[in-house]
């Protein structure tokens, strides 16, 4: 979603707001704009449609853009539509600049009085109603804090937002309620975010926000406030990434560079997680050896390909453990009256740790457990980012260690969720007793093989590049899959239809009479997974169906699956002796490179498709 960079410095503060706005790309956005305070003590802005690299032929057609106090904003379309008139900053009068993530649900009222007191309107976004309102509060107190303060308490939705104005040229004024916030602390300057990957270039050690805190930012000091209005210290943290972890380096798009980062992804995730025998329950936090045991049943809640991974493991859970398990669209959980049981582990998924929809959902809980004590409901969120909303609002976490994914179609992020919920599958199953020590030792021995599985299946790429010629000119396509091959074969047709704009569906094999089997032609190329497990006897008689039809089919298989090519039907032996748990971790990885020649083919923007954004931290 939109992005957010600021900062105050001793220096020229307009190539540090550049370069933030460049790392913050991959979050989707459609314009971009800066906006600085002069030397003169004016605000001088520059916005334009498009990538970055336009604002800056812009500004660099400027005789004058310098600053040492400055806001931008990378802005992905919510109210009205893409224009440069409708990109951040937004001034009033020219004397407050505001850049704003999140939706303010009340804005329609509030443009109303503000039109009835005589403000102009140059836009069509919910944003502008902020500058007004806080440049009303700053007529009156002549105090851009509390400006800032009055201001956001007639805001109704969610928000981070940065402030500067012309009478207080030495600070920034920093808010946020349900869109994430940082602050980067440098000598003498101090910079702020929505993303702690904007300021790497220069700083890696940061203040997060938390929700409903207000700052004041200057070049020598922080001050932070609770919703209370009450003075807070918020903990210094030490950002374990580098400026140089989002380079591309040989790869052409960060896609590709990601789903070839998956081995040693997936083997950091690992890394202290699993010994040679066992699974390690102290991987979950200090408290999870009492809490697993003391649950009967698993609500796993997630959006997108994250919401793929808990459907992947609601089958090991179900098969596995023997316990109930429900996994849910996050979108719809929030925002009906569930009926949560006592002794459920509830679990959240997310990439970033910011979605909206998760964090809601999470929120929802936290509610419900505050007005019952009594309720057991104890929370885990498995995620990318460690100083994340949802890491801070859950009891346990469990960190991916995938690294930065800049990509917004997911690939290393799905990958290392899987890991995730298998080993707290297995760490359920031993604090249970419901898997033996042999089960737990077959689960260990499968994982640790995984980053060479995935290596191996990386090798078919010259293969499935040749495949992917097949789609060129195709406008629909059809994923099918059984038992845990169905959530992959979900998440196969989600990537082929985020990044090369093609129709894409996924079904379960033993539906196709149910439906599917009437849009089988040789214009419909369908995309089969075949484990070698025990639901391939029935698969192979579903690819006959297909056959018979006329389908074009591609299949990516276990070779001791021996489905054979022949005329209509290409065979991939993407991989062998894989298990319930590796299967479906492996053979997902043929399908995103699949996606990826595809978009490459179409000509499509492979790490930005349209109308997508990275994070989605708005509803």
């Amino acid at each position: 979603m939109c992005g957010i960079v600021g900062g105050i410095a001793e220096r020229n503060i307009t190539p540090i707001l550049l370069e933030g706005l460049r790392r913050l790309e991959y979050r989707g956005y459609d314009s971009a704009g800066i906006a600085l305070l002069t030397e003169q003590n004016k605000i001088q802005r520059q916005r334009s449609l498009g990538k970055i690299i336009n604002l800056e032929k812009s500004i660099n057609q400027l005789d004058d853009f310098q600053g040492q106090i400055g806001i931008a904003h990378t802005r992905w379309a919510t109210h009205g539509k893409p224009a440069e008139n409708n990109a951040h900053p937004h001034i009033c009068n020219n004397e407050v600049a505001v850049v704003h993530n999140g939706i303010i649900e009340n804005h329609a009222e509030l443009k109303q009085q503000q039109i009835a007191q005589g403000y102009q309107f140059t836009s069509e976004t919910d944003t502008e109603v902020i500058a007004h309102a806080i440049y009303q509060e700053n007529q009156q107190t002549q105090d851009l804090f509390s400006a800032v303060q009055n201001s956001i308490k007639t805001l109704e939705g969610a928000y981070a937002i940065a402030v500067m104005a012309v009478n207080s040229p030495d600070t920034l004024i920093v808010a946020r309620k349900g869109s994430p916030l940082v602050i980067g602390i440098g000598f003498n300057e101090h910079y702020i975010a929505s993303d702690v990957s904007a300021l790497l270039p220069v700083t890696q050690t940061f203040v997060f926000l938390e929700e409903g805190d207000i700052a004041r930012v200057q070049r020598d000091q922080i001050e932070i406030f609770d919703h209370n209005g009450k003075a807070v210290e918020r903990a210094v943290k030490i950002s374990s990434l580098s400026a140089n972890s989002v380079e591309l380096g040989k790869h052409r798009h960060f896609m590709h560079k990601e789903i070839f980062e998956q081995p040693e992804a997936v083997a950091n995730t690992l890394v202290s997680r699993i010994t040679d025998e066992e699974v390690l329950i102290s991987a979950f936090g200090h408290q999870a050896e009492n809490i697993f045991g003391s649950i009967d049943q698993v609500q796993i809640i997630a959006c997108g390909t994250s919401y793929h991974s808990g459907l992947t493991a609601k089958y090991w859970i179900e098969d596995i453990l023997q316990i109930p398990c429900s996994t849910e669209v996050a979108s719809e959980y929030r925002y009906r009256n569930p009926v949560v049981s006592d002794n459920t582990l509830f679990v959240t998924i997310s990439q970033s740790g910011e979605t909206a929809d998760t964090l809601a959902a999470l929120q929802k809980i936290n509610r419900l457990k505050a007005q019952n004590s009594a309720l057991n409901i104890p929370t885990l969120s498995i995620c990318n980012v460690p100083e994340s909303s949802l890491t801070r609002e859950s009891d346990l976490t469990f960190l991916t260690h995938a690294g930065p994914e800049i990509g917004v179609a997911s690939t290393k992020a799905f990958t290392t969720q899987l890991v995730a919920l298998a080993l707290m599958t297995t760490a359920i199953g031993k604090t249970k007793g419901s898997i033996t020590k042999t089960q737990e030792q077959l689960i260990v021995d499968g994982l640790q093989k995984l980053p060479g599985l995935i290596k191996d299946a990386l090798k078919h790429e010259d293969v499935i590049k040749n495949l992917a010629t097949v789609f060129t000119d195709k406008h629909n396509a059809l994923f099918l899959g059984r038992g845990t091959m169905y959530p992959i074969a979900m998440e196969g047709a989600l990537k082929l239809k985020e990044i090369s704009y093609i129709h894409a569906e996924a079904y379960p094999a033993g539906e196709l009479k149910h439906g599917p089997l009437a849009l089988i032609d040789d214009e419909t190329p369908v995309v089969a997974i075949a484990p070698n497990d025990d639901l391939l006897d029935k698969l192979k008689s579903n690819l006959k169906e297909v056959k018979a039809r006329g389908g074009k089919m591609i299949v990516f298989e276990d070779k001791f699956a021996e489905v054979e090519s022949e005329d209509g039907m290409q065979v991939i032996k993407t991989t062998s002796n894989v298990g319930r748990i590796t299967a479906p971790i492996t053979l997902n990885i043929p399908l995103q490179l699949l996606s990826y020649h595809v978009a490459l083919n179409k000509g499509t923007d492979v790490d930005q498709p349209r109308n997508l954004a990275k994070s989605v931290t708005v509803e």
